[in-house]
């Protein structure tokens, strides 16, 4: 049982706990969501994979672009509930206020943007050539932002010039960072992507489209200001917030089969759920199912073993 007085709020997937001024816990859960309600039956192990694949990726692009994670030791966490508990699904994060957008970068047209292609001919005021099929390969990576709704609302795809609007509306920002900001965000997106794109492809995956989140951390002095830097936060290169394809089943001109939750939301689309919550049981194997590629996706990428992951509670290297 964790502390409920250490509590400060909880998302989909993650909960946050409060260690001190400077630091939160940040600790992923087994629920999955899908079509934004969160279902009744957990995925064992999916907390795990999530935070496994993040600190990998955190470790990866550190050199690129400071993050937020600052220790991985459940025995930090002592307060909030027992080693045990949180081996393997916490880390211990800086404080930092979120950039309210949600960075996505596609290399693929797949998804909202396939929808919006064949509606628009563009994604996210992005105009594309004519004639790509869904699942081709993209020229190059775009930046297509989307807000980042609360309380389980989608969220929404806008151009660039929409986030720059977006982001001038924030009352921590000053209305003149904004234009600075979203270019920022946007290039260093891009720029993970291509890099994340590059290892993935090494272990015969192929990362379809992704989505970060940045923000501020706050002063460790305590007075409320920023440090200049942009910081990756959250999530980075999961499962849960990037498409992963099987390169060796890869044929454009239909959807692929992911790495992801694809496979659940496949299942509930053939059940013809109404997509309200509450949502439905799923199966063992469709649970199974979901496992087995989630941690596929985990050992691929990181090339190391899960189960020592889960034994050790640290990063191969």
């Amino acid at each position: 049982m964790l502390a409920a007085d250490r509590f400060v709020r909880s998302g989909k997937v993650r909960d946050l706990y409060a260690l001190d001024g400077d630091r939160l816990l940040l600790v992923a859960s087994d629920r999955l969501s899908a079509f934004d309600v969160v279902l009744p039956t957990p995925i064992p192990d999916k907390g795990r994979v999530l935070t496994g694949l993040s600190r990998f990726w955190f470790a990866q692009t550190a050199s690129i672009i400071p993050n937020h994670l600052s220790g991985t030791d459940p025995g930090e966490a002592g307060a909030v509930g027992p080693a045990e508990a949180l081996r393997g699904r916490s880390m211990v994060c800086r404080r930092a206020d979120v950039v309210p957008v949600e960075a996505v970068v596609r290399g693929y047209l797949a998804g909202s943007g396939w929808k919006e292609y064949r509606e628009t001919g563009a994604v996210c005021g992005v105009e594309l050539p004519q004639g790509l099929r869904e699942s081709d390969r993209l020229p190059e990576p775009i930046f297509t932002p989307a807000t980042k709704e609360e309380g389980g609302a989608h969220d929404v795809n806008i151009s660039f010039d929409d986030m720059i609007d977006h982001l001038a509306a924030v009352a921590w920002l000053p209305a003149a960072a904004a234009g600075p900001v979203a270019e920022a965000i946007r290039d260093q997106a891009v720029r993970l992507y291509r890099y994340g794109s590059a290892v993935a492809a090494r272990a015969g995956i192929l990362l379809a489209d992704t989505k970060f989140e940045f923000g501020f951390v706050r002063d460790e002095g305590g007075d409320g200001s920023h440090a200049d830097a942009l910081t990756l936060v959250d999530e980075v290169l999961t499962p849960d917030s990037s498409r992963f394809w099987d390169e060796a089943t890869y044929e454009p001109g239909r959807a692929q089969a992911s790495y992801d939750k694809q496979f659940v939301r496949d299942w509930l689309e053939a059940r013809g759920w109404d997509k309200r919550p509450p949502g439905p049981e799923l199966p063992e194997d469709v649970v199974e199912g979901t496992r087995a590629r989630y941690v596929e996706a985990y050992e691929r990428i990181t090339g190391a073993s899960f189960a020592r992951y889960l034994g050790e509670d640290v990063i191969a290297r």
